[in-house]
């Protein structure tokens, strides 16, 4: 009997021990270590710099962090010199006994720095205050006061309202000026002050738009007549103001997928007649935008770009200006979508006053350079080709006839986001790479493009800053190389670059791989994914960042953290882009949890069974839909100002890669409607004001899944905008993984 109590008591001693383990509590030092990796930039040296090149000449100048401090250097490219910028020990004490500040040395507050073109002088601004430097005699200037800079307009999300701009427009000869009066176009004689009526159609609901554009010879004019829509705004409440006590309304102009949109056809005055010539715009009335008016430097005629509504038609179209008919030049068309939001797709550069046309198109299904024919609309030959991609176009010389240009995915075997340079002939002959190194990099040239500072790294490469030739290519001087070493005192681990294959079994996907600074193999850590699968980019890192915000506070916590750029994603190749269309729900998860399963494959401590979850806006959305569509992987999350339901979400972006008419497949991908399909767990923050993604979209899942009887955290941040919850939402999402996945407790925070 005496046996069985002890073993009685032992078992229940057990019992409430073993919660006591699994719960352990983590600790506010813990915190304090994983914001302290906030300071981890400040311990690189020399590391990654933005160079200024001054005017047209060959010298630039640059600011770099040094164990001193803030140092400033000048170079002079032609005869690779390297120097100080200024005497920077005199030019605190000037300051400090110009202001009675007490300013140091290499901690000066300088902003818009500016050489002038003898390099004799500086200016800059310190507290609002333009002062000017002399580097010979070392004296310094009070130059004048300037005003606090002002926020901008917040007030933009009303796609084509570039038609209520009311300034009128002086022509190039100064003649005459154009302006809107009652919803018409008039025109004055400058010299006479005569007024002309050139339209006699315009009224309130079909009017002409001041968007006007003038002939370079001044003998005509363009403009858009304009059939308004019928706006939509969305409306939020800032509970806790600032400057009083009862909460405010606010309300922002914002349409959303579906919504109606005003229809701009061109039209075209001749000025020297007073009379309208006739432009057909039947072929342009289905439309999203047209845009970009401009005129040829003959006065010949002008373009402009029709991108059809459902983004499968994008063209550039030529009006005439003495008839009026219009011409395609070049037509994109796409069964999906025609990618215009990407800045490298769709650039046109107009050779010899539109003789030829240089174009950016992914009609072989990467993105290449073409050359047209500018007046037949005809291909005369494409300019790159393969498979890889062209990410900008960076200078057109058109004496040289090359094309300066960005790319990725050329050479075999490296990453294939990692941007290189490149100089090609306009006939596609003699393709030059300008950055051999396997990495990253980001060229500033000067204003010939006779030189350029490269800086170039990977996540897992410390950074390198050279000065090259471009016509060589040739590595002139080297500038500065990063110094990590008090970085690696402190602990901190270097990322991996992760590659596993896809969903189709032959496509490498590409991510990276953070691990603590104490990490210990022999341990199991649980993965959270940091996700973001806008189509619009590609999202994962591919410099190298020593503190990376909430990622490096997480591993610090005890987490494997992982970032993956999955099919769905941009600067890839338009197959690899397609698999969003209409599908935004699928964020290439197929192709993540197959990565995550590889890497775990290679790394047994990496836990699958404990994997969570975080993003904002696009990411919200995809950190929520990943515990709905995905539960037997993901067990739990945090959607940060998610856009829950593509229907509720800005126009532009939704109706770029979900297509229109809106269909059933909105449904599909919305979080509000497959809400009751929740397991894991789940935490929604979002902010009250937010002007990016209406707010009313996670109120609007979140009472799905009350209808739905599920559990869920929601955390509103008054007078937050779009948001991932600042310090408090990082200490709440530290909370939340902590708890779900690790089963410990986070501190009691209204007891510290």
């Amino acid at each position: 009997m005496k046996s069985v109590l002890s073993t009685s008591i032992l078992l229940l001693a057990l019992a409430l021990w073993l919660p006591l383990f699994s719960f352990s509590q983590v600790t506010v030092e813990d915190y304090e270590a994983a914001r302290a990796t906030g300071e981890y930039n400040e311990k690189v040296y020399r590391s990654r710099i933005s160079p200024t090149w001054i005017g047209d000449t060959h010298h630039f100048w640059y600011e770099v962090q040094t164990r001193k401090g803030e140092e400033y250097y000048l170079v002079d490219a032609g005869r690779t010199n390297k120097k100080e910028a200024f005497n920077q020990e005199e030019l605190a004490r000037a300051l400090n006994e110009a202001t009675g500040e007490d300013y140091e040395p290499y901690d000066l507050p300088l902003r818009r720095l500016e050489f002038d073109k003898d390099l004799q002088s500086v200016s800059f601004v310190v507290n609002r205050v333009e002062w000017q430097y002399n580097r010979s005699d070392q004296s310094l200037k009070k130059l004048k006061e300037l005003e606090e800079d002002r926020d901008g307009d917040r007030d933009h999300w009303g796609e084509g309202r570039d038609y209520l701009d009311n300034d009128p427009e002086i022509s190039p000869d100064s003649n005459w000026v154009a302006y809107i009066q009652d919803y018409d176009v008039w025109v004055k004689n400058r010299n006479t002050d005569k007024e002309h009526q050139l339209s006699f159609d315009g009224s309130e609901g079909d009017l002409y738009s001041s968007f006007i554009r003038w002939s370079p010879d001044s003998k005509k004019l363009a403009t858009y007549k304009v059939r308004p829509n019928k706006d939509r705004y969305i409306h939020f409440v800032e509970s806790s103001p600032d400057d009083q006590l009862q909460p405010e309304l606010h309300k922002r102009r914002y349409l959303k997928p579906g919504d109606a949109l005003p229809i701009k056809r061109p039209n075209l005055f001749d000025i020297e007649k007073l009379k309208q010539i006739p432009v057909s715009g039947e072929p342009f009335e289905h439309q999203y935008s047209t845009s970009r008016i401009e005129w040829w430097e003959d006065s010949r005629g002008f373009t402009f770009e029709f991108n059809q509504r459902g983004h499968q038609l994008y063209q550039v179209v030529e009006v005439n200006a003495q008839t009026g008919d219009t011409k395609v030049l070049i037509e994109e068309k796409s069964e999906t979508f025609v990618d215009y939001s990407n800045r490298a797709k769709l650039i046109r550069h107009n050779i010899n006053d539109g003789e030829e046309i240089i174009w950016t198109s992914e009609r072989d299904g990467w993105n290449h350079i073409y050359l047209f024919d500018g007046h037949t609309g005809k291909v005369k030959n494409q300019i790159t080709q393969g498979e890889w991609v062209v990410r900008n176009i960076v200078n057109v010389d058109e004496e040289e006839r090359t094309v300066l240009f960005q790319a990725s995915g050329r050479n075999p075997g490296e990453d294939p986001y990692s941007i290189h340079y490149y100089r090609v002939n306009f006939d596609g002959s003699d393709l030059k790479p300008l950055t051999p190194e396997q990495a990253h990099h980001r060229a500033t040239f000067s204003k010939d493009h006779k030189y350029f500072v490269d800086n170039y790294s990977r996540p897992d490469q410390v950074p390198k800053t050279v000065l090259r030739e471009t016509a060589s290519s040739e590595k002139l001087m080297e500038l500065e190389e990063g110094d990590i070493s008090d970085l690696l005192d402190e602990g901190w681990t270097m990322p991996e670059v992760f590659t596993a294959k896809g969903r189709d079994g032959k496509t490498n996907i590409w991510g990276n791989i953070y691990r603590p600074s104490n990490f210990d193999e022999s341990k199991t850590y649980p993965i959270i994914e940091a996700i973001y699968a806008g189509p619009h980019g590609s999202h994962v890192s591919k410099s190298f960042r020593p503190s990376r915000g909430d990622i490096s506070k997480l591993t610090e916590m005890g987490f494997i953290v992982v970032q993956i750029d999955g099919m769905g994603t941009n600067n890839r190749s338009k197959e690899f882009l397609d698999v969003c269309w209409q599908n935004l729900k699928d964020a290439g998860f197929p192709d993540r949890i197959l990565w995550m399963k590889a890497a775990a494959e290679q790394y047994p401590y990496m836990d699958t069974s404990r994997v969570g979850i975080y993003g904002t806006s696009a990411g919200g959305q995809s950190a929520m839909g990943a515990l709905l569509f995905h539960p037997e992987f993901y067990k739990a999350g945090v959607a940060s100002c998610g856009c829950h339901d593509n229907r509720m979400d800005k126009m532009w972006w939704n109706e770029a890669w979900m297509g229109y008419p809106i269909g059933p497949h909105y449904a599909a991908s919305s979080n509000v409607v497959n809400a009751h399909k929740l397991e894991g767990d789940l935490m929604l923050i979002v902010g009250e004001i937010d002007d990016n993604v209406d707010p009313a979209s996670t109120f609007q899942v979140a009472d799905a899944l009350i209808e739905a009887d599920k559990e869920f955290e929601l955390v509103v941040m008054p007078g937050f905008r779009h948001t991932s919850g600042g310090d408090y939402g990082t200490r709440k999402r530290m909370d939340f993984f902590i708890e779900h996945l690790m089963e410990k407790k986070p501190p009691q925070w209204n007891k510290q």
